[in-house]
């Protein structure tokens, strides 16, 4: 009998060799019909305006080339993770390749939409960290669309862990979780107003397309009769009640499905691990080795009922759209001293309540002038356009209303101005509409910069800019005095100022 041969080892993950994986199958039951449904237009279109002609056959093709791509996509997608980076191929006839050194990975996100939960799928984004205004994923990005949570969770592991952990240490451990009482903060965060507002463009668009009057339709029609009939106070009021109760449940709405499962947890190895979402679940890392500091924002109808959020200022961080906005949340709109007691906690000092440096009556009179020169501008632009005949009288007429709600928004952003300097960091605080309170790294800063504009040096100030490489890349101290900011700005980062700021001895 002759002896069995000896079985030939596979290649260790992170070998030179390292085995190819490909992305589940169970995705090709469902990227077809997804397909299907983004093509509807083109086939319904085809179908019914092209009927019994050659445009028909043209949007049958492109129907079936798009289901197609999609299916040649989940069949030829490979990817693998050697010992110095992860490659991806994939394509048919058209062969991509991507290759990401792992030395450059800084984010790595797992984001599981509806349509990964029916099989227990999630799809992982591992990116570089650069910034990405534009839409879908950048070229310093890659995506694997359709693995196992099981599959998901080793590649996050590899590619952010890279601290020795040890294995007695509990497996995380709880720092936030969401309150269902802080829904209650949803109607203030605005951001239903901005889903109506696309809704009303949407609309609007495709009936000024297709030439339609809806106050022609039924029901528009009879409810505009009514609002004609009865008096125009009433009518406002009740479109103000109406709009409001609408902005109200979809803010609620979006809150739920973004945050019900909102958690904010601490990993053996230093990593944040953030977990957020109802339907579309989507888990993000934070390594405190990238982490810069936070921001405490409260927009002012939040501030009027006592919330804020916390969000990380930390590198690697995309600040993009769509997906990519809010991954470094540390905690939703909640009530303002818990978004504190986090700040604090994720930090490790309390830098959230600290007593804030005050900046001199000079800066006030700034703010007040700043705010109330731009409604004079604006009545201006109002008066001119009046005087040309564009617009009637009253819009500029009107604009100096605003004069009063000016001084108040003046005095308001001065009250809100304030600095110190607390252990490691640099904290400073700005803003009324948009407030944010921001404590960085002082270590972290890589530079310090001192402006000052004509204005300001007529009122013996100082802008001190922090740049940092995360975040916002800057945070401003705003008009503090002259020598106090010289001096913060030299106790911010020591030294860096001090050849400036010496006084040349005597010869």
């Amino acid at each position: 009998m002759n002896a069995a041969a000896p079985s030939v080892p596979v290649a260790a993950e992170g070998a030179g060799d390292a085995p190819w994986h490909r992305l589940d199958r169970r995705m090709l039951l469902i990227r077809p019909v997804l397909d299907l449904v983004k093509s509807l237009p083109v086939l319904v279109g085809a179908l019914v305006l092209g009927h019994g002609n050659y445009w028909q056959w043209i949007g049958l093709a492109a129907t079936a080339v798009t289901i197609g791509v999609g299916i040649s996509h989940c069949l030829t997608s490979r990817y693998r993770v050697t010992a110095t980076q992860i490659e991806w191929h994939t394509g048919l006839l058209l062969r991509k390749q991507r290759a990401i050194p792992r030395d450059r990975i800084r984010t790595v996100d797992v984001l599981s939409e509806p349509k990964h939960r029916l099989f227990s799928l999630s799809a992982v984004r591992i990116g570089t960290g650069r910034h990405d205004h534009g839409k879908g994923p950048g070229k310093d990005q890659l995506v694997l669309d359709a693995v196992t949570r099981a599959e998901a969770q080793r590649l996050r592991t590899l590619f952010l862990h890279r601290k020795p952990v040890e294995t007695e240490a509990p497996p995380e451990s709880l720092v936030a979780e969401v309150d269902k009482r802080w829904v209650r903060y949803a109607p203030f965060t605005l951001s239903g107003i901005a889903v109506v507002a696309a809704i009303l463009g949407t609309v609007y668009h495709f009936a000024h397309e297709l030439h339609f009057d809806p106050t022609s339709f039924g029901p528009v029609r009879d409810l505009t009769a009514r609002a004609l009939e009865q008096p125009v106070w009433l009518t406002v009021v009740l479109a103000a009640a109406g709009l409001l109760v609408l902005v109200s449940v979809l803010s609620i709405g979006g809150y739920v499905l973004s945050f019900w499962n909102f958690r904010l947890t601490r990993e053996p190895g230093g990593t944040l691990h953030i977990r957020r979402g109802l339907i579309t679940t989507r888990s993000v890392s934070i390594e405190e080795d990238r982490l810069r500091g936070v921001e405490i924002k409260e927009p002012l109808p939040l501030r009027m009922v006592g919330g804020a959020k916390c969000v990380a200022v930390a590198a690697g961080l995309r600040e993009g759209k769509g997906a990519d906005r809010g991954g470094g949340l540390l905690l939703p709109p909640a009530p303002a001293a818990k978004a504190r007691e986090i700040a604090s906690e994720v930090l490790g000092e309390d830098v959230a309540n600290v007593p804030l440096v005050r900046h001199s009556r000079r800066a006030l009179t700034r703010r007040i002038t700043r705010a109330v020169f731009a409604v004079l501008a604006l009545s201006a632009a109002l008066f001119a356009l009046a005087w040309l005949e564009v617009l009637p009288e009253w819009p500029w007429q009107a604009a100096l209303v605003l004069l009063p709600f000016a001084v108040l928004v003046g005095v308001d952003r001065y009250r809100t101005l304030g600095h110190a300097i607390t252990g490691r960091y640099l904290v400073t605080r700005s803003g009324s509409l948009a407030r944010a309170t921001v404590a960085v790294q002082r270590d972290r800063l890589t530079g310090i910069v001192v402006r000052q504009s004509l204005f300001q040096r007529r009122a013996g100030l100082v802008t001190v800019i922090a740049p940092v490489a995360a975040g916002s890349g800057h945070y401003r101290v705003l008009d503090v005095e002259e020598g106090a900011g010289l001096a913060l700005a030299d106790t911010a980062v020591p030294g860096l100022l001090t050849p400036f700021l010496a006084v040349p001895g005597k010869a």
